[in-house]
């Protein structure tokens, strides 16, 4: 049991200070993550609106922060990216006080509106710092982290945040705006070396910098890329489901308890990462990231097939969680390191930002089809379209493994040399897809 502890946690050692200091930030800033969990039931129980009108005016949000996430990819690839996410977080603080200081109104979605267009600035630059930081070799290992961090902070918010909600929904912009600040005073004073790593490894050889070439020209170059984005699109747009419809579903069937019910979901969503996530990183660190993609789409459908048909009995809301939450950290662990190994270091902030645009637009537009479907024929048209989605997600991973291995066979050459003889292979390896 102390061997097994130990390789299992042992896996995040040797990163660099600023690895910690994020995963440690991350952890600090979800814990007062407890207004965008609940943004659908806010603008449904609170403000009365319609699943359509929710829809719309969250692809309207999404609309807005597109050229904010674009401005930022390109700010990222020229300018210091610490000072990117200071300011972006300032005002993001300021913004959640102010929201818990003035009544509930159409200005404190505003107010959340402007939060998010900060936060979509400095989106690209915290994605490309963590690539920058970090070798390739550990780069799983880094997003991995994060991705801990973040959910162990999630474990409590979103159940807090639903008892808070009946009576008390301005303490949780409180919290918020006071937990970001937090995280913005440990990357101000622990966060000083981001200068990018230097590498000249055979598995480095596609991150290597193309300062005259146009974003254009590298994604034309980089095909793969395009369709790593459709298959991100969408399941991102069936995931999103998991904050949209599913408590919408949960407000229709169980009324105001469906906020809390929601947030016991939502915080074991966040207790199975933390709890997972070192295992399956360790234990399927062989599983090549089109691999992961493939294994985290179909735990995905299997969840949502659980939920849909056993809807109304709420203990199979955890047990389709927890397959739901699987694929959720398949498909981390797979996407961070996939685009990061094939794409010039010159230009992560820049197609880190456009890969975001286009996903959000692909989101938008099904929230908005979802929404008009849910009001107008009901729970069962609206998740067939999210099922849809999920299969064609699927069917396109599974594609891409194997053109993938024809675009970048020095990135499978380079895993080839480090594999250990035929025989020899640890039992927790997994064969690769």
């Amino acid at each position: 049991m102390r061997s097994l502890r130990k390789s299992i946690f042992g896996q995040y050692r040797g990163l660099r200070r600023e690895n910690y200091v994020l995963f440690f930030g991350n952890i600090v800033t979800n814990m007062g993550s407890m207004v965008w969990p609940m943004m659908t039931l806010i603008l449904d129980k609170k403000m009365g609106m319609s699943a359509g009108n929710i829809a719309l005016l969250l692809m309207i949000g999404s609309v807005i922060c597109m050229p904010a996430n674009l401005l930022g990819g390109k700010l990222a690839d020229r300018v210091n990216k610490k000072k990117i996410i200071l300011i972006g977080d300032l005002v993001s603080v300021s913004c959640y006080l102010i929201c818990g200081l003035i009544p509930l109104s159409y200005l404190t979605i505003g107010l959340i509106l402007l939060a998010s267009v900060f936060q979509s600035v400095e989106g690209p630059a915290y994605a490309a710092m963590i690539a920058d930081i970090t070798p390739t070799k550990d780069r799983e290992k880094a997003y991995s982290l994060l991705y801990l961090g973040a959910n162990i902070g999630l474990v409590v918010s979103p159940t807090l945040s639903g008892i808070l909600f009946k009576d008390h929904l301005s303490l949780a912009f409180i919290i918020s705006g006071i937990a970001i600040g937090c995280s913005t005073l440990l990357i101000l004073l622990l966060v000083r070396d981001i200068e990018p790593v230097k590498e000249e490894s055979e598995e480095a050889v596609y991150q290597q910098a193309k300062e005259n070439a146009s974003v254009f020209r590298v994604l034309w170059d980089n095909k793969a890329i395009l369709l790593f984005t459709a298959i991100g699109a969408l399941y991102y747009a069936a995931y999103n489901q998991f904050n949209f419809l599913m408590p919408l579903e949960m407000g229709r069937i169980h009324g105001e308890d469906g906020a809390l019910i929601f947030g016991t979901v939502t915080s074991l969503n966040c207790v199975i990462v933390v709890l997972f996530t070192p295992f399956i990183t360790g234990w399927f660190r062989r599983l090549r990231e089109t691999g992961k993609l493939v294994v985290g789409r179909v735990l995905l459908i299997v969840g949502y097939l659980l939920f849909i048909l056993l809807l109304g009995f709420i203990p199979v809301y955890y047990a389709a969680i927890v397959l739901f939450t699987w694929g959720e950290i398949f498909n981390t662990l797979a996407e961070g390191p996939y685009e990061s190994k094939r794409v010039p270091s010159s230009h992560r902030g820049r197609l880190t930002s456009i890969l975001g645009v286009a996903q959000q637009i692909m989101l938008s537009l099904f929230n908005v089809a979802v929404g008009k479907a849910y009001d107008l024929s009901g729970s069962v048209a609206a998740w067939a379209i999210v099922l849809t989605a999920a299969g064609l997600s699927t069917l396109l991973a599974i594609f891409l493994i194997g053109y993938d291995r024809k675009k970048y066979p020095m990135l499978y050459r380079a895993e080839e040399k480090t594999k250990p003889p035929q025989g020899e292979e640890p039992k927790t390896a997994q064969n690769n897809i």
